[in-house]
């Protein structure tokens, strides 16, 4: 696994974590991580990013934030009780279903189950990219305090624009023009 590539939305696999609407008030900033990972969800859809959604102890936390269902109409949605997806089973069988090497995480809580989740995708040999603007926690001290592990632990920490520019390689194309928009 090197951690050193361009991101590529031909290998890449979008995954949100946890971006459920009764936990949303108690996150710092959540209306920023919101915006990011809308404009992240919107662009996935252009490019063709296939998408996975994890949802923790639904009946408690609720279901995910009806901007993001409204964004990712084709997303594959995985209840969770496990802090790391990886853990519940068959998420890493059908994960692997999509052939895809590149994960993009975005979600709640930084510290838990986004950590969580990242420690294992990087253990079973996924290159994971974790947008930083599109992930938090009640404690934005717990936000750089996880980021700063996945980085040591192999993880590209990145924000949603970029991965957006990376995805679109090119300003010359239609697919720009549909971009512009979300990032204006």
């Amino acid at each position: 696994m090197s951690t050193i590539f361009n991101v590529d939305a031909t290998r890449s696999l979008f995954l949100v974590i946890d971006l459920q609407a009764r936990l949303a008030p108690v996150i710092d900033n959540f209306s920023g991580v919101l915006n990011c990972a809308l404009q992240l969800s919107h662009a996935s859809q252009i490019h063709n990013v296939p998408t996975l959604i994890t949802e923790q102890h639904k009946k408690g936390l609720g279901e995910t934030h009806q901007q993001i269902q409204n964004a990712l109409p084709k997303a594959e949605y995985i209840n969770k009780t496990f802090f790391s997806a990886c853990e519940e089973p068959h998420f890493l069988e059908i994960l692997q279903s999509y052939a895809r090497s590149e994960i993009i995480v975005i979600g709640t809580e930084a510290h838990v189950c986004v950590l969580q989740t990242c420690l294992d995708l990087l253990q079973n040999g996924f290159n994971v990219i974790i947008a930083a603007d599109a992930v938090g926690s009640r404690n934005k001290e717990h936000v750089r305090i996880a980021l700063d592990q996945l980085r040591q632990a192999g993880a590209i920490i990145s924000c949603a624009e970029t991965i957006i520019f990376q995805w679109t390689k090119n300003a010359a194309t239609p697919t720009f023009k549909e971009i512009l928009p979300i990032v204006k």
